[in-house]
């Protein structure tokens, strides 16, 4: 099968490689039709070269039709159409109970320390094959796949995957009173969406910061408070609107891409051209992270607040400010998606009133084996590239 391959910083390759078996009596094996390319897949693009290896297939956020099952499975059958998570979770275990599949204790990567496995997502989550190909093994096939309805576009649902439930938890650990404000940073397909379902779920005021034009602009029209985060008075503007306080929640959808801390990029940079076991170590000791957004969202939360974090980070000693953090009594909540957990909450929204514009929310399809100019597009944000699916 033709599959999309990491093969270096910014060498994306779309090879043959071999076609997905049946290893596990319930696994499942999809025919993928349509599969996203995520702001986390840039960071393979970029940096974290030192936890892949060359043929490794990328991809968490696909969806398709089942073509084989094995002799266990009985929740889905070949024909069903679903969406495939990107956690790789049992469903059965203490913490998928607890609706924390993230944290998966069947799949969790204890060598590298890590939570549950992720498709097409390094060694240090499981180095599972991932769905940016024409077919997947999917494990606990009574379990993880989503089983969606025929007929509505791709476009409709392939959103469970990833950018859905990330977004909903955003704005779930948020915890926007009723009425309230939140301040999202970033208007990537994330930031977007958190937008999108925190305007949903009834808040007042939702400010979108970003500096990419295309992406304020698409949250203008959607009724977004769009603020090029580049403005002098950045700080001043949101304060005004919210009584002098700052909004009380703010969303963090940047992660280690931050723009704004040269620190941060040069850490990045060098990291990069180490060998990859002395990469690898200075990235599980260092801090290797472009924290403005973080520390901007710091800043501009109101005192008794909360910052949810959805972006990736991947440093461990990164700086933090304690002092302003403990001053302001401000609470803190981040995490890899759940995805399960909010799949019940978020179907009821797939119906065809369509209230947060699943369908139109890309900005490209294109086919699987333009899938390197298509990284490239989306990494220097050309094209107003914001979201971008693959067909294969």
């Amino acid at each position: 099968m033709k599959a999309v391959t990491w093969h270096g910083k910014r060498d994306i390759r779309v090879d043959t490689v071999a076609d997905p078996a049946l290893t596990e009596p319930d696994d499942v094996i999809v025919r993928i039709t349509s599969s996203g390319i995520c702001g986390s897949d840039l960071h393979l693009y970029e940096v974290m070269g030192p936890f892949l290896d060359p043929g490794d297939v990328l991809g968490h956020e696909p969806m398709g039709i089942v073509q084989e099952v094995g002799p266990q499975v009985t929740a889905v059958q070949p024909g069903d159409r679903v969406v495939v998570p990107f956690n790789v979770s049992c469903g059965t275990c203490f913490m998928c109970g607890q609706g924390l599949h993230s944290q998966c204790e069947t799949t969790q990567v204890r060598e590298q320390g890590s939570g549950a496995a992720l498709f097409g997502y390094t060694k240090l989550y499981g180095q599972v094959p991932g769905g940016q190909a024409e077919y997947l093994r999917v494990p606990f096939g009574n379990q993880l796949p989503i089983k969606v309805p025929q007929g509505p576009p791709d476009d409709r649902f392939v959103y469970l995957s990833d950018v859905l439930p990330t977004a909903w938890q955003a704005v779930e650990y948020a915890a926007i009173p009723p009425g309230g404000s939140v301040a999202v940073l970033g208007l990537g397909p994330i930031g977007d969406m958190a937008t999108r379902i925190a305007k949903h779920r009834g808040a007042e005021r939702v400010f979108g910061l970003d500096l990419v034009p295309e992406r304020l602009e698409r949250a203008s029209r959607n009724g977004i408070e769009a603020i090029d985060v580049r403005s002098a008075d950045l700080l001043e503007q949101i304060r005004d609107r919210t009584d002098g306080r700052g909004p009380d929640a703010v969303i963090d959808a940047v992660g280690m891409e931050a723009h704004g801390s040269p620190v941060g990029k040069v850490a990045q940079q060098l990291t990069g051209l180490l060998p990859d076991a002395l990469a690898a170590k200075l990235m599980r000791t260092a801090g290797v992270d472009r924290l403005h957004a973080l520390h901007l969202a710091i800043e501009l939360v109101r005192r008794g607040g909360t910052i949810s974090v959805s972006g990736v980070y991947g440093g461990m000693a990164d700086p933090l400010p304690m002092l302003t953090l403990f001053d302001k009594q401000i609470q803190l909540r981040m995490g890899q998606a759940n995805v399960h957990r909010w799949v019940q909450d978020i179907l009821p929204l797939l119906g065809d009133d369509d209230p947060l514009g699943t369908e139109s929310f890309a900005t490209h399809r294109v086919p699987l084996a333009d899938a390197p100019r298509a990284y490239e597009m989306f990494q220097k944000k050309q094209d107003g590239a914001i979201k971008i699916l693959l067909t294969p």
